[in-house]
């Protein structure tokens, strides 16, 4: 068997998704507090500018892949369809995750917005859409490709289902410029924040996952030249909070 990580750990290939699940599956009713425990509520700020740099229309065809409990849906909801109450949207929002807990409690939050109209909830996986070639205007990824297993496949499947001109944006916690920072980050990943999973979501070791699997990710360069390599082009990047955070962003020729 292939091997993969999981945080620091080496396992084979076929035990991570069962492994990620179980992590999401324990921390899926406390995620949204956590979320904003963990970042000091920064992530929202970060959330609203990567959607707002997503430039989603009305009439377009849009998938949130790993959207888990809707964040970022709920964003691009509000762009399809203008901020008036139970507008309907505008095009076709499919909200798609690999994970059964999370894409429940993100189909309860966004239903109880009162979006019933042209939202589609999916589970999917990234490495296996299920969608035709060229089909999708816009594919949005939050903080979920650290996740995934085979990450070049995914962006590879990402560009197979876009339309010409179509474009995609990944979201994902990334590496710090300063060395000084960086430290700094090192003590809060792994002291505060597994801390704080014990207190808030009982669960300490999940939160140890997350702050490792952090430290997996490739690059900034690394995942330009990944985005590269599934054939999009004007593949680009934007650190936020000094890398802590970047936005990439390819569009399909």
């Amino acid at each position: 068997m292939s091997e993969t990580h999981f945080g620091y750990q080496k396992i084979d290939e076929a035990e991570k998704n069962a492994r990620v699940g179980a992590v999401f599956d324990s921390v899926a009713g406390k995620y949204d507090i956590m979320n904003d425990v963990m970042s000091f509520g920064v992530h929202r700020f970060w959330k609203d500018w990567f959607v707002w740099q997503s430039d989603a229309k009305a009439g377009e065809t849009v998938l949130d892949l790993a959207a888990g409990t809707g964040d970022i849906s709920k964003r691009l909801a509000k762009r399809m369809c203008g901020e008036g109450a139970g507008a309907d949207i505008e095009g076709r929002l499919i909200v798609s995750d690999i994970n059964a807990a999370m894409l429940a409690r993100g189909r309860e939050r966004l239903i109880g917005k009162g979006w019933l109209q042209n939202m589609e909830f999916v589970l999917a996986n990234a490495e296996q859409l299920p969608f035709a070639d060229n089909s999708i205007d816009l594919i949005t990824m939050a903080f979920g490709l650290r996740n995934v297993t085979h990450q070049q496949q995914a962006l590879n499947e990402m560009a197979r289902v876009l339309k010409p001109g179509g474009r995609v944006l990944v979201l994902e916690f990334s590496h710090p410029k300063s060395a000084l920072f960086s430290k700094v980050y090192d003590w809060y990943s792994f002291t505060f924040l597994p801390q704080m999973g014990k207190w808030i979501a009982k669960d300490s070791e999940s939160y140890q996952y997350l702050a490792e699997s952090i430290r997996m990710m490739p690059t900034q360069l690394e995942l330009q030249l990944m985005f590269e390599a599934a054939g999009l082009v004007d593949c680009e990047y934007q650190n936020l909070s000094n890398g802590v955070v970047a936005i990439h962003r390819g569009v399909k020729p």
